[in-house]
């Protein structure tokens, strides 16, 4: 008797539950809306990861810090979500952006302006999205307050966290988006509209 088989949209086609386990997040990029990795993030255990491990340990990020700028990181972790979602990106993608960025707002903290671009052309599109984002924000500050508030270090400092944070979700799969599912499910989406300076400094 022939094993009992489902559609799969990355596939293209249908699949056995075999096949679905063996190639979820390897050989096909399922959908997150997939009802069937819903059901496998539940029984992932991502391995466990040193935390004097990750890279950019001399960017302190206390716990008061990311109290602080809890706005930020909100404001940050949904636009990197929209950026990642719009790329059709994995999280390897992500990781590579945010290393990037990291790079870019080290540079900006010795005083020079030098963008870090990545190679892969996922990752850039993720870096250029989320960085428009930012300026976004600091130009809706700066007209609300006459300021210019968005400081380049708790911007710097959000970005460390959240390159922790994709560490920590990292599933081990060639195609794997458990970082995505992350962001989403503890960041999730607001109207456009109501993502604003107004919201990050009614949140300070």
């Amino acid at each position: 008797m022939s094993a009992k088989k489902r559609w799969c949209p990355a596939a293209g086609g249908p699949i056995t539950s075999q096949q679905c386990g063996e190639g979820r997040e390897e050989r096909y990029l399922c959908p997150l809306e997939c009802e069937y990795l819903a059901e496998a993030r539940l029984h992932e255990k991502p391995p466990g990861v040193d935390p004097g491990s990750f890279p950019h340990r001399d960017v302190k990020v206390s716990e008061e810090f990311v109290r602080r700028n809890q706005s930020l990181l909100v404001f940050m972790a949904r636009a990197l979500a929209a950026a990642a979602l719009e790329a059709e990106a994995i999280d390897a993608d992500i990781r590579e952006a945010l290393e990037a960025l990291i790079q870019t707002y080290r540079t900006r903290e010795s005083g020079l302006i030098y963008d870090t671009r990545p190679a892969n052309p996922y990752a850039v599109r993720i870096c250029d999205r989320l960085r428009e984002s930012l300026e976004k924000l600091a130009e809706e500050i700066h007209q609300q307050t006459g300021m210019h508030t968005l400081r380049d270090a708790d911007v710097l400092g959000i970005l460390v966290f959240l390159q922790s944070l994709c560490i920590q979700n990292d599933n081990g799969r060639k195609r794997g988006r458990r970082f995505q599912d992350f962001l989403r499910s503890y960041f999730p989406a607001v109207p456009r509209q109501a993502e604003s300076g107004e919201t990050l400094l009614a949140g300070e």
